[in-house]
């Protein structure tokens, strides 16, 4: 290239050449004016530019340039082989590529023919000039040839492509494989073959997958293989994989293992733990069982070594334990498990929480912007790991102690203003962290921060103004509250003026604070003062108080009545006429005037009348009556006001008239002689004028004929009557005379020569005409003293006990002398009376009658109506009535009849009067029910009786409690106003419905038809009367009802529903949009109408386009109102379209619903989304914002979200009921419960149906909120005067919504209990608001959480009051309950009476005394007592109440049972209601006499004997000394009717044998029982044997003795009406003693029976005889058998031999022994016996019968007259015992036998007594009187004769053989079994002296029977005991009983 420039000078000429503008230097050449680029290049190709320039010239370059090109031609860079071979149906691509320049076009042909690819779809040339061709065919097959052409030239290359087929053959064939459940696997299978073979996996018979089929989770991949995902635990087995083609088929099989996939099933959770304790963190897994798995745990990402300290510990399960927590472990914990079976792998986070640290710096200063407050600021501290939930803040104010100022204080705050704070107070603080572990220390004290002073902010408190006299008024008050003071107090002042008046205040003041009253002198007498208080300190006056006003107190008048004029009317009243004084001058309320008339003598007792003021006339009149009659008196008129009397008028003298005088005085006898007597007399007391004499008369009695008078001057007072017949009665009258008349007669009866006497006393009282409260009273007069009776005196004891009280005077009747009855007058109705008379002469008083026979009155009506009658509100719709009920002396009727009347009505007068009636004395208290609420009521009580009804009390009113309005307004309307609004409006609620003080009104409205709750609209204030409702939904129904609400609640709704419905508006978008049908060109399209249709749907209207376009290429199409699909046509395969609907009201077209949809039909269900995720700052109370990623949409877009939440533990997964829409991966999860744990889940939903739920969240916890229940308060109850007894329950724990911190009480005083006039207050102002009408509330915090009680104190007597609970936790406090109301002042009394003392008076009757309550726990006055008591064994049974209406302090209770012990226990009360009993306090009544025993029982009874038992008595009223047994025959036996009487002593046993019968007899028993007196009887019958059906008598008995046994033999008799069951033997002394049963019991099968002698007494005869006995009774005796002796053989001791052998060596030694007493004995005298008689005594034969009871229980009867010879009263006469014969029995027994018949004169007047005595014991003789011996004195040898009662038989117990020791017969046994009992009771086996011995078997004597009888030959019968005789030695202190 050459380039030729110019430019001068030349030589500064510079030629510069560039390529592409970067200068270059080589090849350049000729002065730089050629280029030479030798064998050019592609890199040489370029721009080049030639540049000129000249040097050092200011010049500009000038250049010229070209552009060179270099041109390559074609060259492979790439070329196909010369032969390629291809299977068909392959794809094969041919390389060829070339380069050069400029890039070469390539060309293909075959077999010389170009290749047109865009025409042949199988033949593609790729980018690089390649040639790929699809889908071989054989017809592929020849030669290929490939060009490259540019402009440099061309190049070309050949090769052969050859297509062939081939057998299919898998080279590489599935392996067996194991794979871990929910993995991946792939089962190899690739092939080779031509053309390509398909492949079909198989297992078993089934087909997994091939070219047309494929099973879910089964994938057949493009090399042929099969992946299989998920691998599931059933995919395990034998799969076989299947290549085909045209040319043949091969396959291959492998096995295919599943283990069960290694999962964390139990992850650790994240953990909040407190230092200290221990945390687990669990890792609980599923494996399968094949495998091993390892734990390996790590913490914030580095391994744990759990070998490296105790603290850790890893347990079998991969649960790590950390013990001993720190802030050190804090962090993020990780388990891993490795395993062959697959790894995982789980993280959780522990926290360790602690006390927070203390608040730091805390610094408190005065508040620069407020007064009263203190700014506080701190620092936050560490939070202790777990965020703080609350400051509490404590106060010390003035250096009190701290109490809590701010008990939750928001933990976010680090200031806080403390408000509220008093003036003049210093302030120290100090404040504390809490979190959920605890609380903080305090922190640091601030400094004490002083406020300044400030006048006082509250007025002096209960300012009390009273007249003090007429001149001043003493001012009292209180201070202000001290809170109030504001600093230190320094006085008060005091203003006050006249009330009413435009005058100026007076000021007082008062320099020293602690006084606090002020007496205001000097001020005008009865003038009204306004009076006002105030307080100041040192920062100056304080607020006045309220005015107060008040009176000086009135004054007395200064000037009396004018004018007064007096004159006497009769002899007994005075006139008074006189003017009343100026006003002025009175100084008070005129109260009246007192006319005042007295004796000149006698001031001192004037007569004063009140007169009531008349301010009508000028002139008042006054009358005085009752004066004397003709005495002179001084008159006086005076006016009056309160405080006292004004002056009199002047006295005026004024006499009463005369009268006719009194009866003269002393009317006496004297000097009675048989024709004369002289009368005497005294003046009359009341002579009532000027006496003119006196008349005498006489008359002979009831002779007015013989009448003579005699007229005697007044100078005389006696008078000698002449002329008299001797002997004869005359009725002497004398009478006073005036000149008004003869005055009142005196008389009297004497006779004539007989001086009068002492008149005796009434006789034949008798009662008739009983009334109510009057009888008559008939009488037969005593004598009467010779003078004439001049009155009738009658006395009365009252009371039903009448001895024991005192006479009284009750009635007098004068003048009557000849009255033989008369009427008693003025007694009490239903009372007991017992009269007596006495009669009165001129001498005196008569000794009282005989008392009549005892009455009780007529019953009459109460005459008083129940006192202290008291009404109080109850509820809403109840009165709570109380009074004090009548004593019983007001009864005046049967107490059973008396009761109660209640009468109420409404005190407006609407409705009518209701009457209830009460049945019950003693109560007094009623509560009226269903009245009307908040309505006035008058009540009042009477009581009644079987006759009537006594007066009714005086009314009480009292207003039922407010309640909630018990109908909804009137005329409620609506109207809307928009489409999401309307105006409702209503009319007042009538007034009967109101029930308390409107506050204002609730509009609920809500969807018709819909189950939602209402919703309120609130109106407040009680004028409202419309509202405008917002927010409503657009053309929406709605029932609207409208109610009214007062304090206590809301009222029933307005009715019926007001129908109404908002306007139309656009719609909302159609909803329910699916796609039900979706093909590669067509879909169809389904949807529901608006949720939100506001208003009429007219159309509808659908777009759809593609995705990817823009709106303006949407397809739309409008359809009508009711389609509900559409399908959409013609759209493209596999591309994604957005639908969109929207409807149409006449508002407008609404809000569109969009949704994008796949044309394609490889549609699946959606994937579950992940695992949802809440952050801890997203939780709240209700609600979480829960978030998740949508998984995999099935090419089908999703829908929408569904959520499930469960309440943790325990709950069930219950569906969230909002729609989430499609394109949301968060949503508000609402409607929680606070302070709950819970997980969730979602699922996602597509056109095909719902995914699998979402993995479940992790656990989390709610916050608290404020509880929405409040407490239930069960009760609220007065407990003392000023405080209350508050009684709840808390709600339930799910309400509480946190943690329970403490109750909050809330109270207010309600003025309207005072405030009759309450609901014109409410009238007056119609804008007043509850709380002006009210105070505001009290609060109290109680924060101890397990209360259920509190006393609220301090409260204001007789005021009601309102109380309200709720609870409170750490966020706020939940709603108020219901507000109780409760009425103070009134309370039952808290403390017992005291010093309860109970002391017996008598066997019925307590005397209880004791002390009043505590006067600090009266709560009141107390209007009586119920004493409760009851006896101490049956406490439930015999509890009794009796009940004291009076407050004494003493009562007798009466009526008891005698000798029983009873609790006491008293309870106060007063008006409100029983207080606490007292102590029960025991006492005993004294003893009474018994009541009568149980019943008779009869036993064992024979033609003479009886066992006679009976039951104690019921009531023993004492200790029990014994029994009297009475027993006689109905009809005399032989003419003789014996009466035996038996004295039993102690208490058991309670039986008797009585054997001296007769038969066939019928007896009459009677038994009762004696403490210290006896009490009534029991009586029973029984006859005698042999009865109707028993048996008749036995063969006679023949006896044989075999040594010392005996054996009787006889025959069976007449068997009678039953078969015979047993046999009896009775034996007696063969010299006529008493049948006795021997032996009982014998087999009715033998007819012998044998028995030892050693039963028997010694040495006599007996007799004996059998009964036979069956189930009618014992039958009759055989015939007695022949005598038999009870004598044995003597033993060798008791021969004549032995006994002169011992008696010579006695003599002997007694010898020896005088012989060495003498010796000893020579100074001494032999000293006398001292009992010389006792030897004599002891050997004296007495008389003394006795019957003791040993100490073992048994009867035993003793008698040792042995050396009786004179057989007394014991002898027979005339064969007839004249001495009924004693009879052994219990106890200690005394007989007495009262023979009524003819032979009386032969008996000892006195009743014998029959005692057994032994000789030794005692030294008296034996007497006819009761002996008693203590059975521990008797010989241990007694005996029983048991045919003792017949005296015939005395001597042969002189027969009886000394030193005979007799064997045991018998045992005594309680057993009835038959069986021989060897542990017999007490000394039972003692071998005891005496003639028959028989043991003890239940109450009766028998005989033991062996259980079996031994078979024996023949019929002789051996019983076991009776040939052994026992060989024990005897007992002492035993007795047998016969």
């Amino acid at each position: 290239m050459e380039c030729v420039a110019n430019a001068r000078p030349l030589i500064k000429l510079h030629i510069i050449w560039k390529k592409d503008g970067v200068p270059i230097s080589s090849g350049i050449s000729d002065y730089s004016r050629r280029l030479t680029i030798l064998n050019p290049t592609l890199g040489d190709s370029g721009y080049y530019e030639c540049e000129a320039v000249l040097r050092s010239s200011s010049v500009p370059a000038v250049a010229e340039g070209a552009y060179l090109s270099v041109l390559e031609p074609p060259q492979f860079v790439k070329e196909p082989e010369r032969h390629i071979t291809a299977e068909m149906e392959k794809v094969v691509a041919i390389p060829c590529q070339a380069k050069g320049v400029p890039p070469p076009d390539m060309a293909w042909y075959k077999d010389a023919s170009l290749i047109h690819p865009e025409q042949l779809s199988r033949f593609q040339l790729l980018a690089d000039g390649s040639l790929q061709i699809s889908g071989l065919l054989p017809d592929d097959t020849g030669m290929f040839q490939c060009f490259a052409r540019n402009a440099a030239g061309e190049v070309q290359t050949t090769t052969y492509l050859a297509v062939t087929s081939i057998a299919p053959n898998i080279t590489r064939g599935p392996q067996d494989s194991t794979v871990i459940d929910g993995m991946s696997v792939i089962l190899n299978c690739e092939t080779s073959g031509a053309p390509r073979p398909a492949i079909t996996w198989q297992k078993g018979e089934r087909i997994l997958a091939s070219g047309s089929v494929q099973l879910p989770r089964f994938t057949l991949l493009e090399s042929g293989s099969l992946l299989v995902s998920p691998a599931h635990l059933t995919d395990a087995g034998t799969y076989t994989c299947l290549a085909t083609n045209s040319r043949g088929v091969d396959e291959a099989s492998a096995d295919l293992v599943v283990w069960a996939r290694t999962r964390i099933t139990d992850p650790p959770q994240d953990q909040s733990v407190i230092k200290g304790t221990k945390a687990s963190m669990s890792c609980g897994v599923t494996h399968d069982p094949s495998v091993d798995v390892r734990y390996i745990w790590e913490k914030d990402g580095a391994p744990l070594g759990t070998e490296s300290g105790p603290r850790l510990r890893l347990d079998e399960t991969g649960t790590l334990h950390i013990s001993q927590t720190w802030s050190g472990d804090i962090g993020t914990y990780t388990c891993k498990v490795l395993s062959a079976g697959g790894n995982d792998s789980r993280s959780a986070h522990l926290r360790v929480r602690q006390l927070p640290h203390a608040p730091e710096s805390p610094v408190a200063v005065l508040s620069p912007l407020e007064k009263r407050a203190i700014n506080l600021t701190w620092a936050k501290p560490f939070d202790g790991n777990s965020p703080l939930l609350r400051y509490l803040v404590e106060i010390s104010e003035n250096n009190a102690p701290w109490t809590v100022l701010l008990a939750s204080v928001d933990p976010e705050l680090t200031w806080v203003v403390v408000r509220g704070l008093v003036p003049a107070r210093s302030y120290q603080f100090r404040l504390c962290a809490v979190n959920d572990v605890g609380r903080s220390q305090f922190s640091k004290d601030t400094e004490r921060v002083s406020l300044p002073e400030e006048p006082p902010s509250a007025p002096p408190q209960n300012v009390i103004a009273s007249g003090r006299t007429n001149q001043s008024i003493m001012i009292q008050w209180q201070p202000p509250p001290e809170s109030h003071q504001n600093g230190v107090l320094k006085g008060y002042i005091i203003r006050y003026c006249l009330a009413g008046l435009p005058v100026g205040y007076q000021f007082k003041n008062i320099t020293n604070a602690d006084v606090n009253n002020l007496l205001l002198e000097d001020l005008i007498i009865w003038t009204n003062y306004e009076i006002e208080v105030a307080a100041y300190n040192s920062a100056g006056l304080g607020v006045y108080s309220m005015k107060v006003t008040e009176w000086t107190l009135q004054g007395v008048p200064t000037v009396p009545p004018g004018n007064v004029q007096t004159e006497a009317t009769n002899s007994t009243t005075i006139r008074f006429t006189w003017n009343p004084p100026s006003p002025q001058f009175i100084n008070g309320i005129n109260q009246g005037y007192k006319l005042i008339a007295w004796e000149p003598e006698h001031e001192e007792e004037a007569t004063v009348v009140t007169v009531r003021p008349n301010f009508q006339d000028s002139v008042h009149v006054g009358y005085v009556v009752g004066l004397k009659k003709f005495t002179e008196y001084l008159t006086s008129v005076l006016c009056f006001t309160t405080p006292g009397d004004g002056p009199r008028s002047p006295p005026q003298l004024v006499r009463t008239h005369e009268d006719v005088p009194g009866p003269v005085g002393h009317l006496s006898f004297s000097e009675i002689l048989d024709t004369s007597l002289k009368v005497s007399w005294q003046e009359p007391l009341e002579k009532n004028g000027i006496l003119t004499g006196y008349r005498i008369s006489w008359e002979e009695y009831n002779r007015t004929n013989t009448r003579v008078t005699h007229y005697l001057p007044n100078v005389t007072l006696e008078y000698r009557v002449t002329g008299l017949t001797a002997l004869t009665t005359y009725t002497i009258e004398v009478a006073a005379m005036t000149s008004k008349g003869q005055g009142q007669v005196s008389s009297s009866t004497i006779s004539s020569g007989v001086p009068p006497e002492l008149p005796g006393a009434p006789t034949n009282l008798g009662i008739s005409n009983i009334g109510p409260r009057s009888v008559t009273l008939q009488f037969r007069p005593g004598y009467d003293g010779k003078t004439s009776i001049s009155r009738w005196q009658v006395e009365a004891q009252v009371g039903q006990n009448g001895e024991a009280e005192e006479w009284g005077l009750v009635h007098q009747l004068a003048n009557e002398p000849d009255a033989r009855s008369l009427e008693v007058p003025n007694l009490n109705p239903y009372t007991y009376y017992s009269f007596r008379m006495r009669q009165v002469n001129i001498v005196g008083t008569s000794p009282p009658s005989l008392p009549s026979r005892r009455i009780q009155t007529l019953q009459a009506p109460p005459d008083v109506a129940p006192a202290n009658v008291t009404l109080r509100t109850a509820s809403e719709t109840s009165l709570w009535l109380r009074w004090m009920p009548l004593l019983e002396q007001e009864y005046n009727g049967n107490p059973d009849s008396v009761g109660y009347r209640i009468r109420y009505l409404r005190s407006d007068g609407r409705g009518r009067a209701v009457v209830h009636v009460i049945h019950d004395r003693v109560e007094r208290e009623y509560t009226i029910e269903d009245l009307e609420e908040w309505t006035e009521y008058r009540v009042q009580v009477q009581a009644f009786n079987a006759i009537g009804s006594g007066p009714w009390s005086h009314l009480v009113l009292g207003r039922t409690r407010e309640s909630v309005p018990s109908s909804g307004p009137s005329n409620v309307s609506a109207q809307a106003t928009s489409s999401s609004s309307m105006l409702v409006r209503w009319s007042d609620i009538p007034e009967a419905d109101c029930n308390g003080l409107i506050l204002g009104y609730k509009v609920m409205y809500k969807e018709k038809d819909s189950e939602a709750r209402a919703r309120f609209w609130l109106a407040e204030g009680n004028t409202s009367r419309s509202a405008q409702l917002t927010g409503l939904g657009k053309f929406m129904l709605y029932e609207i009802r409208v109610l009214a609400f007062t304090r206590i609640g809301d009222g029933v709704p307005s009715r019926p529903p007001i129908l109404e419905r908002t306007l139309d508006d656009v719609p909302g978008p159609p909803v329910g949009m699916l796609f039900p049908e979706v093909r590669t060109t067509s879909v169809r399209l389904i949807w529901q109408p608006p949720t939100a249709p506001n208003g009429i749907i007219l159309a509808y209207q659908l777009t759809h386009r593609l995705n990817t376009t823009t709106a303006n290429a949407a397809v739309s199409e409008v359809l009508g109102p009711s389609t509900r699909q559409y399908t959409a046509t013609g759209l493209q395969p596999e591309a994604t379209y957005l639908f969109s609907i929207t409807a149409q009201t006449r508002k407008g077209w609404g809000e569109a619903a969009e949704a994008l949809v796949v044309t394609t039909e490889k549609r699946d269900r959606p994937q579950p989304p992940s695992k949802p995720l809440v952050r801890q700052e997203d939780v709240r109370a209700r609600s979480v914002l829960l978030s998740w990623e949508p998984g995999s949409d099935g090419l089908s877009p999703v829908r929408f979200y569904t959520v499930q939440t469960r309440e943790l533990p325990s709950g069930e997964w219950a569906l969230h009921p909002a729609s989430i829409s499609h394109n949301a991966t968060a949503f508000v999860v609402d409607r929680l419960k606070p302070f709950t744990s819970y997980k969730f889940r979602v699922k996602a939903t597509n056109d095909i149906g719902d995914s699998e739920y979402s993995e479940e969240s992790e656990s989390l916890t709610t916050l608290q909120a404020a509880p929405e229940e409040a407490p239930t308060i069960l009760s609220v109850t007065p407990h003392t005067t000023t405080s209350v007894l508050i009684r709840w329950q808390p709600p339930s724990e799910d309400k509480i919504n946190g943690i329970l911190l403490g109750f909050r009480l809330r109270y207010r005083e309600l003025l309207y209990d005072s405030l009759r006039g309450f609901t014109l207050h409410g009238i007056g102002n119609p804008g007043a608001t509850w709380a002006e009408l009210t105070p505001v509330y009290a609060v109290h915090n109680l924060s101890e959480v397990s209360l259920t009680q509190y006393e609220l104190d301090n409260l204001s007597k007789h005021r009601r009051y309102e109380i309200r609970m709720s609870v409170y936790n750490a966020v706020g406090e939940g709603p108020p309950s219901p507000p109780q109301e409760v009425f103070v002042g009134e309370a039952v009394p808290t403390g017992a009476p005291q010093n309860v003392a109970v002391k017996a008076a008598t066997a019925t009757q307590l005397d209880v005394t004791w002390e009043p309550p505590p006067t600090e726990s009266q709560n009141g006055d107390i209007q009586g007592y119920k004493i409760h008591f009851w006896e101490a064994q049956r406490q439930n049974e015999s509890a009794r109440v009796k009940t004291l209406f009076l407050p004494e302090t003493g009562v007798k209770l009466k009526n008891l049972t005698g000798y029983t012990s009873y609790w006491v226990s008293i309870a106060a009360f007063n008006a409100a209601g029983d207080g606490p009993r007292s102590t029960p306090v025991t006492a005993r009544t004294q003893q009474a006499a018994p009541s009568a025993p149980g019943s008779i029982r009869f036993s064992e009874l024979t033609t003479t004997s009886v066992n006679v038992s009976w039951e104690p008595p019921p009531l023993p009223n004492g200790i029990l000394e014994g029994y009297r047994l009475v027993y006689e025959p109905c009809m005399p036996v032989d003419g003789v009717s014996k009466i035996v009487t038996v004295d039993v002593k102690g208490n058991s046993p309670l039986w008797m044998k009585v054997k001296d019968l007769a038969e066939g007899i019928t007896y009459r028993f009677r038994i009762r029982a004696k403490t210290f007196a006896y009490g009534p009887d029991v009586e029973a019958n029984i006859t005698t044997g042999p009865g109707e059906g028993a048996p008749g008598p036995p063969g006679e008995p023949f006896i044989s003795r075999y040594g010392s046994a005996i054996t009787i033999h006889w025959t069976s008799g007449d068997p009678g009406q039953g078969p015979i069951t047993r046999y009896v033997i009775e034996a007696r002394p063969s010299d006529e003693g008493l049948w006795d049963i021997l032996i009982k019991d014998i087999p009715k099968e033998v007819t012998s029976y044998t028995f030892s002698m050693d039963i028997l007494k010694q040495g006599v005869s007996y007799d004996f005889r059998v009964i036979a006995v069956n189930d009618y009774g014992y039958g009759t005796p055989s015939t007695p058998s022949p005598s038999v002796s009870a004598q044995k053989a003597n033993p060798f001791y008791e021969e004549w031999w032995f006994l002169v052998v011992i008696a010579l060596v006695g003599l002997i030694f007694i010898l020896l022994l005088v012989f060495v007493l003498i010796i000893r004995g020579q100074s001494k005298k032999y000293a006398k016996k001292s009992d010389s008689g006792n030897g004599s005594k002891a050997n004296a034969l007495t008389h003394g019968e006795m019957v003791s009871l040993d100490e073992s229980s048994f009867p035993a009867l003793e008698l040792n007259n042995r050396r009786l010879s004179v057989k007394n009263s014991f002898c027979r006469k005339n064969g007839i015992y004249t001495r009924s014969p004693p009879r052994p029995s219990p106890g200690s027994l005394h007989y007495s036998d009262e023979d009524v018949t003819k032979y009386n004169d032969l008996i000892p007047a006195e009743s014998s007594s029959l005692t057994e005595k032994p000789s030794e014991v005692s030294d008296s003789q034996g007497s006819d009187s009761e002996y008693e011996v203590d059975p521990a004195h008797q010989k241990a040898h007694s005996f029983v004769n048991h045919y003792i009662s017949d005296p015939t038989y005395y001597n042969s117990w002189r027969r009886q053989q000394k030193g005979i020791s007799r064997a045991q017969a018998y045992s005594y046994t309680e057993s009835d079994s038959g069986e021989p009992d060897h542990t017999p009771l007490s000394n039972s086996t003692s071998t005891q002296q005496g003639s028959l011995f028989r043991p003890k078997a239940s109450r009766t004597p028998t005989p033991q029977t062996p259980g079996n009888p031994p078979s024996q030959p023949g019929t002789l019968y051996r019983p076991p005991s009776s040939l052994a005789p026992g060989s024990r030695a005897p007992i002492a202190g035993f007795s047998s009983f016969v």
